[in-house]
């Protein structure tokens, strides 16, 4: 059998067609044309030095190349304004079609998707980990280097090893209240966070099938904390529904090949997993959150380009109601793009928040990164939905963070701890 007609898996079949060919094999280290790269306004201004490096005149393509300033946004101080306006002008001086700053903006991960400039069939790389967010498209996209990325911006190639897949099967019906978050949080704990290193993840099932994109979104993002190099889900029904109102249908859709070959399978049953909790201080040290619901906590944030999304809103919208935050702690909510807040607001879901005693921000990545308008002081907890949980992550290095999804979120900021929905619905 010629290798051009050796089974392949998603990754291998995007990989190989924007590098022109039929076939590549896992392992094999290749040059590639990419359909989008990305950067912030952390990443960005590097990379906009290294580009200038190169000595062009010009971006490969001024429509591939998107901006988004969304880490210290709006601006917290005299450098993260600096580093924007270096953007603002390149962005201008190249003629980038794709720049969002504050109004237009929203954290990248979601914005992406929102506006469709990344779909199935893709190759997309960011100067940031979570790129890998797209797969739930049909994407094949990942985070690269500054450096990586200015290369990219200049000649529109980059190089990329072809990772080995590993299949992740969702069987059975979902818990109440449990999202995608709470999956990737299981399968996280399940394998590691080198479990994935380096590899594809791909998912699959018929509870995956159930998911909604908001929770496929989510997961995908999550799949680097895992080591993975992409997180990509089969394009689908509710895949092409979604992308109807984005897209005018001119993409390419790959499919793992039936009898293709995966590094590993993994069946999980569904039924089995509960709301989940990720414990200080790694994305793997997973608890069912019923164990550990009597810590106390002194913040609360729901958001981020995890779980910023409506889906994530509703839920939290759902447990607040007629309720009022505890009044030991503080709670954020961050919208990830302006069509979600203006959504949000429609349904009244923004009444409801402030009702709770909540504070709704501008969509930005703000604490996560312990940027702004969340950093935790000395020997503070706090019961976040966003994706890491290191040492010092969300602010001080004697800090601790919990991740879980919306609805843990939700409860834990009206109980003052660690919280299922049913103590306080």
């Amino acid at each position: 059998m010629g290798s051009e007609n050796k089974p392949q898996t998603i990754a291998q079949k995007i990989i190989a067609h924007h590098c022109g060919r039929n076939y590549v094999s896992e392992g094999e280290i290749v040059n590639a044309s990419v359909d989008i790269v990305l950067g912030n306004d952390i990443t960005m201004p590097i990379a906009i030095e290294e580009f200038k490096k190169i000595g062009i005149g010009s971006v490969f393509d001024r429509e591939k190349i998107v901006m988004v300033p969304d880490h210290f946004t709006p601006n917290k101080d005299i450098k993260s304004a600096m580093q924007c306006k270096l953007m603002r002008e390149f962005a201008r001086e190249y003629d980038i079609k794709n720049y969002f700053e504050v109004g237009r903006m929203g954290i990248e991960h979601a914005l992406l998707p929102e506006l469709g400039l990344v779909l199935p069939g893709n190759l997309v790389v960011g100067a940031d980990s979570h790129t890998c967010t797209y797969g739930a498209l049909g994407v094949a996209s990942t985070g690269v280097g500054s450096t990586d990325a200015a290369v990219a911006m200049a000649t529109g190639k980059l190089w990329f090893m072809v990772p080995g897949t590993i299949k992740y099967i969702y069987n059975g019906n979902l818990n109440k209240w449990v999202t995608g978050k709470d999956l990737i949080l299981y399968t996280i704990g399940l394998i590691g966070v080198d479990g994935a290193l380096y590899k594809s993840m791909e998912f699959s099932g018929p509870a995956v099938s159930n998911l909604s994109m908001d929770s496929r979104f989510t997961m995908s993002n999550m799949a680097i904390e895992a080591g993975g190099k992409f997180g990509i889900f089969e394009v689908d029904n509710k895949t092409e529904d979604y992308l109807s109102q984005r897209s005018d249908g001119n993409y390419k859709i790959f499919s793992s090949d039936p009898d293709v070959k995966y590094e590993k399978i993994y069946d999980i049953d569904c039924s089995d997993i509960d709301l989940q909790v990720a414990a200080p201080h790694l994305p793997s040290n997973t608890k069912s959150a019923k164990d550990i619901k009597n810590i106390e906590i002194d913040q609360v944030v729901i958001g981020s380009c995890t779980n910023g999304r409506m889906e994530d809103l509703k839920i939290a919208a759902e447990i607040f109601k007629g309720k009022k935050i505890n009044n030991n702690l503080r709670t954020i909510i961050i919208p990830a793009t302006q069509k979600i807040y203006l959504e949000a607001l429609k349904k009244g879901y923004i009444e409801i928040f402030i009702n709770s005693g909540c504070v709704v921000s501008t969509p930005t990545c703000g604490p996560c990164l312990g940027g702004h308008m969340g950093v935790l002081a000395k020997g503070e907890r706090a019961v976040s939905t966003t994706n890491r949980n290191f040492v010092g992550r969300m602010g001080h290095p004697e800090s601790e963070i919990y991740l879980s999804g919306p609805a843990v979120a939700a409860a834990s900021a009206v109980a003052g701890r660690i919280a299922i929905p049913e103590e306080v619905t």
